[in-house]
C-alpha cells in the first residue's frame, strides 16, 4: 500500500514547495476549494516525477474535510497531513479568518485522526504571528471548549471578535486563530499519541510566497529586522516539514517549531530594552 501525503493550501508557496520534498516518497494528494486552481501544481509535481492528484475541499466545512479524509484513506496509508490552508489579514474579514484558520484545524485533526495509523503524522502550519501577543491579552480560557463543543468555541471566538473596533477585527482574528492553532496541536497530540499519530505545529515567519507578498512591507519589515534581517524561502520551510513528518523526527510531538529567521527573538529583545 503506498504512504499518502495530504497537503491543504498546496497550490503554490510553501506548501507546493513541501509536495515537492514529500513527493520524493509519497504520493501527493494536494487539497483546495477548487481543483482547478491546483492544476499548475500537479502538471508542475507531475512533470517533475511526482505522483500526485488534486482534490477539492473546503477545510472549514467539516463534512468536505470527512470526504477529503474517506478519500485519501482509499488511496494508500495517509503516513503525513500538511494543513497549511490558512488565510491571512489582507484576504478576508475576521470572522471567515478565523474560521477556516481555527475551525478548519479542528476538522483537519479530527477526522483525519479516525483514518490514520502508527507512525504518522499531522503536522498544523500556525505563524509567527501566535506569539505576538501576551498570553494574558488572548481568549486562551475559551481554547478548551474546542475539545468537547467546537461549535460553541466557534460561537464564543466569534463574539470575542464582534467586541473588537472594526479595524482590529481581522488581524486580531488572525492572530487568535494562529495562537489557537499552536494550543490545538499540542493538544492533539496528547489525544492522538497514544495511537501512534504525531502531532506538530510550525509557525512560519515571513517568506517569500504569494500569501508573503500579499501582507506587504508590514511583514517584511519584521523578517528584515529580524535576527537573520531577511525573509525565508519556501524551499527552507519545506525542508524543516519534511524531516518532522519523516521517521527521522519520530519522537518529536505535541510542539511547535518556530521558523522566522529569528524575528520573534528580535522582537523581544527590543520589547524588553
Amino acid at each position: 500500500m503506498k504512504n499518502v501525503c495530504v497537503i491543504t493550501g498546496g497550490g503554490s508557496g510553501m506548501g507546493l514547495s513541501a509536495a515537492k520534498k514529500m513527493g520524493k516518497n509519497h504520493h501527493i494528494i494536494l487539497v483546495g476549494r477548487t481543483a482547478k486552481k491546483l492544476e499548475g501544481a500537479l502538471q508542475e509535481l507531475n512533470s517533475s516525477g511526482v505522483s500526485a492528484e488534486v482534490f477539492p475541499c473546503d477545510a472549514s466545512n467539516r463534512e468536505s474535510v470527512q470526504k477529503l479524509a474517506e478519500h485519501a484513506a482509499s488511496v494508500g496509508n495517509i503516513k503525513a497531513v500538511i494543513h497549511s490552508a490558512g488565510i491571512s489579514p489582507h484576504m478576508a474579514d475576521g470572522t471567515t479568518i478565523f474560521t477556516v484558520n481555527a475551525m478548519g484545524t479542528i476538522y483537519v485533526n479530527e477526522e483525519f485522526a479516525k483514518k490514520m495509523n502508527a507512525d504518522s503524522c499531522i503536522i498544523d502550519i500556525s505563524s509567527m504571528s501566535a506569539f505576538m501577543m501576551p498570553e494574558e491579552k488572548l481568549p486562551v480560557a475559551v481554547y478548551p471548549l474546542s475539545l468537547s463543543e467546537p461549535e460553541k468555541f466557534k460561537e464564543s471566538m466569534l463574539g470575542v471578535l464582534e467586541g473588537l473596533p472594526e479595524e482590529y477585527k481581522a488581524p486580531m482574528g488572525y492572530m487568535f486563530s494562529k495562537n489557537f492553532v499552536v494550543w490545538y496541536a499540542e493538544k492533539s497530540a496528547c489525544l492522538y499519541g497514544k495511537k501512534g499519530i504525531r502531532v506538530l505545529s510550525v509557525s512560519p515567519g515571513t517568506f517569500e510566497t504569494p500569501m508573503g507578498v500579499l501582507e506587504g512591507e508590514a511583514a517584511s519589515s519584521i523578517a528584515v529586522n529580524g535576527a537573520l534581517g531577511r525573509v525565508g524561502q519556501p524551499e527552507e520551510i519545506a525542508e524543516l516539514i519534511a524531516f518532522l513528518a519523516s521517521d527521522a523526527a519520530s519522537y518529536m510531538t505535541g510542539t511547535d517549531v518556530l521558523c522566522d529567521g529569528g524575528a520573534i527573538a528580535a522582537r523581544k529583545i527590543t520589547q524588553n530594552n
